[in-house]
């Protein structure tokens, strides 16, 4: 690991006081990649709380969030610019855990200094694109309600989107392994870094059209113009719930693109080498459960209802992880669930 024992420790009691569930996600990785992948994960959620802290303006949030990414531009941290952006946000957190986050940022920062150069330079490449994704919702979407609601323009808008807060992250994922774990030597990392960057994609639009509802209350409308147009629908037509069947064409499309991108998602996660159990289940367990929740979507009556939370039950959840702990990550029973959850995800959107 590039980490000693006791940065280690700093590091996980952090990521313990922020988010219990995916510090127990952490645990399934290979520990080699472990700190380097936790550590990535409270920068982008520091960034991320940056962003959506609504009590302040969206100038000033772009301000503290550029000046959070200046942070990774350059050998010397601003520590300066850090307390700062603590002093402005720490007082306007209504989650606990992101007001811990915040305290403990330049503990984070302090843990960043001591990884290797090569280890500094992928979370840096990480840091100077992720952002851009929440650039892109404060810039792209000036209010924060269904009175002021904007939408993405083109389907070429919502990819850049999907490519800036996930796609990158499945890039990053894979320069990280193939840097830590000598069984991944033998990929071409360009290609296994496209087919990650469609495995994040996938996963992010399913969240986009799992979410729809609520982000239309809240301003967003990440449905391209373009495809309302066709179907002659404007934004704010989806605020009413009656809007569902005339809408069902684009979301098919939208659950069909997600489909697309998460089978390459699986071809990812198979063409890693059976060696890595760890390794192949933390990519199984978000593609199978993705794929449940697209299934859920295609059906739901009720998608655009903001009250309605779709997503794969806990029994759902504990069955994947089951099927996939006890079968050793198995590509053979692993691919014959996903080639059924396809079928059924198909057989939804065509039973509407």
């Amino acid at each position: 690991m590039s980490t000693d024992p006791a940065t280690h420790e700093l590091l996980h009691g952090i990521l313990k006081q922020v988010s219990r569930s995916f510090y127990l996600t952490l645990n399934v990785l290979p520990a080699d990649v472990r700190d380097q992948m936790g550590l990535s994960y409270l920068f982008a959620r520091a960034a991320d709380t940056i962003a959506d802290t609504d009590l302040i303006d969206r100038e000033r949030r772009l301000k503290y969030l550029n000046q959070f990414r200046a942070q990774f531009r350059t050998s010397e941290i601003d520590w300066k610019a850090v307390q700062e952006i603590q002093t402005a946000l720490i007082p306007h957190q209504k989650d606990s855990a992101e007001s811990i986050l915040l305290q403990r940022l330049e503990d984070c920062l302090k843990l960043y200094e001591t990884f290797s150069t090569g280890d500094r330079e992928r979370i840096r490449w990480l840091m100077e694109i992720l952002p851009d994704g929440m650039e892109m919702d404060l810039v792209r979407f000036p209010g924060e309600s269904s009175g002021r609601l904007t939408a993405l323009s083109t389907l070429d808008e919502l990819d850049t989107y999907t490519y800036y807060v996930a796609g990158c992250v499945g890039e990053f994922w894979t320069r990280m392994v193939y840097a830590h774990c000598p069984a991944m030597a033998r990929w071409n990392i360009a290609e296994m870094s496209a087919i990650g960057v469609r495995f994040g994609k996938g996963l992010q639009l399913t969240n986009i059209v799992k979410d729809i509802a609520r982000d239309l209350h809240n301003g967003r409308c990440y449905v391209p113009e373009s495809l309302l147009k066709e179907a002659g629908l404007k934004p704010a037509d989806l605020l009413n719930e009656g809007s569902l069947p005339k809408f069902r064409p684009i979301l098919d499309q939208l659950v069909r693109l997600a489909m697309e991108h998460l089978d390459q998602g699986w071809i990812y996660a198979t063409a890693i080498p059976r060696s890595e159990i760890r390794q192949r289940l933390a990519c199984m367990w978000p593609i199978l459960l993705a794929g449940e929740t697209l299934k859920r979507i295609a059906a739901a009556p009720d998608l655009l209802d903001p009250a309605v939370n779709i997503k794969a039950p806990r029994s759902v959840v504990y069955r994947v992880m089951m099927l996939t702990v006890f079968t050793g990550a198995s590509g053979y029973v692993g691919t014959g669930y996903w080639n059924h959850l396809r079928k059924q995800v198909a057989a939804a959107r065509m039973s509407r």
